[in-house]
């Protein structure tokens, strides 16, 4: 059978801030998005989120705990493409091709290690539709950081944007990607926490998932002391491309504060991280898009204008669907991954050379 040339891709996202599943149609080619179909987000319950939680940071399963959850995590998703094909009048035969990224771990590249729980193979055979995982795993064993793994879609979605631009993601971790004017002009890094430290800050302290419109930072006043151990750690020194872990910043010095000042000191933690980015890019950006859940919160939005000094606005501006971006992402991943396409490069990753990363789990049996 002949391959299309242009694919009908739904991408599945799982991301740092573990909220939940975010779904979308891509029509591309893997070079350039010819359209935009439906997405959806599927939250987690709070029982399978602790069960996720739990298993954070886990390097083996000697207890098959991993596994447990991993399988559940692939028929979550299973289940929520079957609702969402049947919600917009779809079937597994209109849709070529899935990118599963399941859910990070574990994320330690300095000792190749990435691990993305889920399972490919499940999701082929269930649906019946091909589907590509593994994202970031040949470029973390070829020596680079394996993530961000966006960016080529970043660059895709910028072509008639005015640049240089940076594309700001504030996940549970923020990355940022920086786009030139050139083909080949392109870096990207985490820069820092994103939401993980206040979620798990107002979750240890209120039993709250999130700080809400940035209402208790709002109320509170920030730590100047606390914030300057924090912006002390030697992950702002290191050269980019890095990439970093959910856990790899410690929120104890901020454990003595009251709710709304620790609020309050890591949000602003998060912005002057952004603002730490800065020396690592080639040129000032003109102006810094934002997606991600963090740009839902206008207090740290204002925190980002006021430390880059530059217009600072969320990706809905240019037209951009934030809720569904990462998603979209991977579908268009997927795509490049099946033509033999690069989705990490060295000015990205680290990694040594551009690489196409992926596995293509086809229904009934692997490539």
């Amino acid at each position: 059978m002949t391959e299309p040339t242009t694919y009908s891709a739904l991408g599945l996202m799982s991301g740092t801030s573990m909220d939940g599943i975010d779904a979308a149609l891509l029509r591309t080619d893997g070079e350039v998005v010819s359209g935009f179909g439906p997405a959806v987000t599927r939250a987690y319950e709070s029982g399978f989120r602790d069960r996720l939680r739990a298993i954070l940071g886990r390097t083996t399963d000697h207890d098959g705990t991993v596994a447990s959850v991993a399988r559940d995590l692939s028929m979550l998703h299973v289940d929520l493409v079957r609702t969402f094909l049947a919600a917009h009048g779809l079937t597994a035969a209109d849709v070529d091709l899935i990118g599963f990224h399941g859910h990070t771990i574990t994320h330690r590249p300095e000792d190749r290690l990435t691990w993305q729980i889920g399972y490919g193979e499940m999701l082929a055979d269930a649906l019946g539709i091909e589907t590509v995982a593994g994202f970031r795993t040949q470029d973390v064993a070829a020596g680079g950081q394996g993530a961000p793994i966006v960016p080529a879609y970043h660059r895709a979605l910028a072509t008639d944007l005015e640049k240089p631009v940076a594309i700001l993601n504030i996940g549970g971790v923020a990355n940022v990607t920086w786009i030139g004017s050139g083909e080949d002009d392109l870096i990207a890094f985490d820069t820092g926490p994103g939401n993980a430290l206040i979620d798990d800050w107002v979750g240890y302290k209120a039993g709250r998932r999130m700080d809400a419109d940035g209402a208790l930072a709002r109320d509170g006043s920030v730590d100047p002391e606390i914030l300057s151990l924090l912006l002390s750690h030697d992950y702002f020194l290191q050269p980019a491309p890095k990439s970093l872990d959910r856990h790899a910043f410690d929120g104890a010095p901020i454990y003595g504060l009251g709710l709304a000042n620790g609020a309050a000191t890591l949000t602003a933690f998060t912005a002057a991280a952004v603002a730490r980015a800065r020396p690592h890019l080639p040129r000032p950006p003109l102006r810094w898009l934002v997606t991600g859940g963090g740009r839902r919160n206008p207090v740290l939005m204002d925190a980002l204008r006021e430390a880059l000094d530059v217009p600072v606005d969320p990706v809905e501006s240019v037209g951009w669907d934030g809720d569904a971006l990462e998603a979209q992402a991977l579908a268009f991943l997927a795509v490049r991954c099946k033509r033999g396409l690069s989705i990490s490069f060295p000015g990205t990753t680290g990694c040594p050379r551009p690489l196409t990363g992926g596995r293509v789990h086809r229904p009934g049996g692997d490539r």
